[in-house]
């Protein structure tokens, strides 16, 4: 795509705004061309998957809200949705894939069953596209998860089938792994908890750590697969007590040398993740991170360019912690189009990166250094209204896709073409 002169001629303005800050643009634009975000599959559909028996998001605050149309009902439907995304959003990215989403032919595979020939057509579609895949169990929407418990249940024969399902998820995300010839992250979360007062708190956690204790105990080649457990501060249905708390996780992780998960929605409003982030990392090599916005609770909404991920890149870029940290979107939104809500989200995470790239860094850490905290808060503040958007144009149009809103108008003709033609 050439890029537009009045687009070069902004950016060759603000490079040299950035440039008197001691700010390379050319080099946060290579680190932020070669950074990697993994879409969720589940936007596309409502979280609703191709199982044959699909069950009702009954546990762990799991809620679609929206009955906006289009909604993709096929794996065709939900591949072309990706492809639309994925073409415009800059950069090269992955896809999040959950278990239920598998090529079962029309059978019912129960989930103790699956194999990795019912993700062959991912791994197709992927290989074509260019894109690598990360993987998830998928312990909700299920009969044997309407308890509320999975592999903490009390009953054996519901924590054998939990613990069958999530071994064979790794052993497929080690699959695709070696398929792709990239690691695939395969993430563990589960939505065991009580909606109500719960005396039996220890017991199932020490459930939930045997349990995990005999799932990875299996290990696997780190350069085809990576493990990662994510916790969950409460869901709708799980108000007053989760078992696999940020505590539980963070502990068992670090003891266990996994990967922690953060998703941003998953705890107190009040709570800082971007602090999480350099306080896990002295103790853990790498770090996933779920980039979702939560409204009061976590109901995943779609991510905008709020303080909250901004603060999130900001400790990132300022700790060089960007290679020990996977960024990965998680929400899901069925009130506007799902096209659309992939493609905000992943382009305000990119934008926040952005933003925390072109920080002037140097000269911020010279006045904290000289204990000049005027300074560094004063630079904090100018650096707030610094050239970034010009910057980002360039980056989209040197990437092949529209600069400013100009995508919105291919996504609404995608909505005329496409969409609204499912009934």
């Amino acid at each position: 795509m050439t890029v537009e002169r009045s687009v070069e001629e902004r950016y060759a303005q603000a490079r040299e705004r950035y440039a008197a800050m001691g700010v390379d643009t050319d080099r946060a634009l290579r680190t932020l061309e070669a950074t990697a975000l993994s879409l969720q599959c589940w936007q596309g559909d409502d979280v609703v998957g191709f199982e044959t028996k699909a069950g009702a998001l009954s546990t762990g605050g799991i809620q679609v809200t929206g009955g906006f149309p289009g909604r993709a009902r096929t794996i065709a439907e939900l591949q072309g949705d990706l492809q639309k995304a994925f073409s415009l959003i800059p950069g090269r990215h992955r896809l999040n894939l959950h278990a239920m989403y598998g090529d079962f032919g029309g059978k019912a595979v129960d989930r103790d069953g699956i194999l990795p020939e019912h993700y062959a057509g991912w791994i197709q579609w992927a290989t074509q596209q260019g894109v690598c895949i990360d993987f998830n169990a998928t312990c909700f929407a299920h009969p044997k998860a309407d308890s509320g418990f999975t592999l903490s249940s009390k009953d054996p024969a519901v924590r054998k089938f939990w613990i069958d399902h999530v071994q064979r998820c790794r052993s497929i995300s080690a699959y695709l792994g070696r398929t792709q010839g990239n690691p695939c992250i395969h993430d563990l979360w589960i939505p065991d908890g009580s909606k109500d007062l719960t005396v039996s708190r220890w017991e199932h956690r020490l459930l939930l750590k045997t349990a995990l204790d005999e799932i990875y105990s299996t290990r696997f080649d780190p350069a085809e697969m990576k493990d990662a457990v994510e916790s969950k501060l409460f869901g709708i249905g799980s108000e007053s007590f989760v078992v696999g708390s940020h505590e539980f996780y963070l502990g068992y992780a670090i003891a266990n040398r996994l990967m922690l998960c953060i998703d941003m929605g998953h705890f107190h409003p009040s709570e800082s993740v971007a602090d999480k982030v350099s306080s896990i990392l002295h103790y853990s090599d790498e770090l996933l991170l779920h980039v979702s916005r939560g409204v009061r609770w976590d109901s995943d909404h779609v991510v905008i360019l709020d303080d909250d991920v901004r603060a999130l890149m900001q400790e990132i870029v300022r700790g060089d912690l960007l290679s020990r940290v996977h960024l990965a979107l998680d929400y899901f939104d069925a009130s506007i189009n799902r096209v659309g809500a992939w493609i905000i989200g992943a382009r305000a995470t990119l934008k926040a990166l952005l933003i925390a790239l072109l920080e002037p860094l140097e000269k911020i850490r010279a006045a904290e250094a000289e204990g000049n905290n005027f300074a560094r808060l004063a630079l904090l503040e100018e650096a707030k209204t610094l050239p970034s958007g010009a910057v980002w144009d360039f980056h989209c149009a040197q990437s092949g896709v529209p600069p400013g809103e100009r995508w919105i108008n291919e996504v609404m003709e995608y909505q005329r073409q496409v969409q609204t033609r499912r009934r």
